[in-house]
């Protein structure tokens, strides 16, 4: 019967897990789309390229949608179960409830290495691709699109206005050029009647026939006057070409980008933290050895040829080091004491703001490492709050399920983020941010847990207890 009952725990779990997924998946892209299109339409880059660039921000949307979709299973699996009352009659058998949910421990322990895998291989190879292929599209120019009336400056230290363009054809009419090659000062502007565009390279160059037009442009001034020159040419035929390179998508080296905490994988990342604390250990050491040496005598070094020997004053002296000393001797002593008094400020500040940069390096690379940990074990922890909560709370439809798991969902998340941004700052370690999250569901599992084991639905409340407890001593 055991063995039965875990088959049909299990039978209903990957249904509900799918299905959550699949959703939550399709909502997370909607939203991604709804933010990210706008930036992405009207600079033609290529289809392909786009669903690229989904693929890789998917990565980030698993990682929000499998622990809640964990969450949403258990608690549509053990609901099913307490509302058919199947979990009455087997509790009544004398199975306790470590030996009904055992089997889905391990497979929430299974999809937990699995997004342990993820977080720490896939996720940030994927966030740096995305990256990469983002810092491509945004240097990226719109297409060479004119408009009728309208004043394209696209090109690079060109104005082109046309009259009008027919649809469907490369010709333009009524066409003014302002040229800036020559400087704002010297702008020559050609106008012309007719013209034609060509594209070459797949629209990397372009250029621009005109026909029966003019040109106005200002000339520098030559050997026989100073003053400013004007000339006016007509022609017949005039050719111009732009070079439109980055209105061409091109994808860039692989590693042109650098990597920043969540685009690099575990290795890299703990090497980079062992880097980090090395530096720092080494700044504290140098600024000590400096700071030791300038204050510590050496007793081989010869003594300066005006160097005298320190006899005490016959009267007090406000420095017991000057005592002794004529006035010139004095102001030397102390000008060379205060420049090495500001010397070694200056050094102690500046390896303070280094080693406070350092220490807040470190703390986000800690952040994000114990992060990959934190979400993965996400999935353990949901399933071991939705197994009790699913039987504890009997009945309840498919709202009710996704308003509880939304609440418990949002909770974690926003103590996580939290949790992250306080640790960044320096508030508490970075351990203690990542995993609070995950204790604070753990202990709410173990009372959801005790909850359901001891039956205290069904008896009477703490309170009523405790109170007929203490009435049982008085009486």
């Amino acid at each position: 019967m055991l063995r039965r009952l875990h088959w049909v725990i299990l039978r209903r779990l990957p249904g509900p897990f799918f299905g959550w997924l699949g959703t939550l998946m399709f909502l997370l892209l909607m939203q991604f789309l709804i933010r990210w299109l706008p930036e992405i339409a009207g600079k033609g880059i290529p289809l392909p390229v786009i669903i690229e660039l989904i693929a890789y921000n998917l990565a980030y949307m698993v990682v929000l949608a499998v622990p809640m979709s964990v969450l949403l299973a258990a608690l549509m699996a053990f609901g099913d179960l307490a509302e058919s009352k199947y979990y009455t009659v087997i509790k009544s058998t004398g199975i306790s409830f470590g030996q009904i949910v055992w089997p889905t421990l391990v497979l929430a322990t299974v999809v937990m290495g699995g997004m342990l895998y993820f977080n720490n291989v896939m996720l940030p190879e994927a966030n740096h691709r995305a990256r990469q292929l983002w810092s491509d599209i945004r240097g990226k120019r719109p297409g060479f699109e004119l408009q009728p009336g309208i004043f394209y400056d696209g090109v690079e230290d060109y104005s082109i206005l046309v009259q009008d363009r027919p649809s469907g054809t490369n010709k333009l009419v009524g066409v003014t050029i302002y040229d800036y090659t020559e400087g704002r000062d010297r702008q020559a502007v050609i106008k012309a009647e007719r013209g034609v565009i060509e594209s070459h390279d797949g629209g990397a160059r372009l250029t621009l026939r005109l026909q029966e037009g003019v040109m106005h442009r200002p000339l520098p001034p030559d050997a026989n006057s100073r003053a400013g020159r004007y000339e006016q040419l007509s022609f017949d035929r005039h050719r111009i070409q732009f070079t439109l390179s980055n209105a061409v998508f091109r994808r860039s080296e692989p590693d042109k980008i650098s990597r920043s905490t969540r685009t690099m994988r575990t290795p890299q990342l703990l090497r980079t933290l062992d880097s980090l604390k090395a530096r720092r250990g080494t700044r504290y050491s140098a600024l000590y050895d400096r700071v030791y040496d300038e204050i510590t005598p050496d007793p081989a070094a010869p003594s300066a040829p005006d160097t005298v020997s320190f006899t005490p004053a016959p009267s007090p002296s406000a420095y017991a080091a000057l005592a002794g000393l004529d006035s010139t001797r004095q102001r030397r002593v102390v000008r060379s004491a205060t420049q090495m008094a500001r010397e070694l400020q200056s050094s102690i500040q500046h390896t303070q703001r280094d080693t406070r940069w350092t220490s807040q390096r470190i703390r986000s690379y800690q952040v994000e490492f114990y992060k990959k940990f934190s979400i993965a074990l996400a999935c353990l922890v949901f399933m071991f709050v939705g197994a009790p909560l699913g039987l504890a709370i009997r009945r309840g439809g498919l709202a009710t399920i996704g308003a509880i798991a939304l609440g418990i969902f949002m909770f974690y998340w926003v103590t996580l983020v939290q949790g992250e941004k306080l640790s960044e700052r320096g508030f508490f370690p970075p351990w203690i941010g990542m995993w609070i999250a995950n204790l604070i569901m753990s202990g709410a599992g173990i009372w959801l847990v005790l909850y359901v084991v001891l039956d205290l639905g069904a008896t009477p409340p703490l309170r009523r207890r405790l109170w007929n407890w203490l009435r049982s001593f008085r009486s």
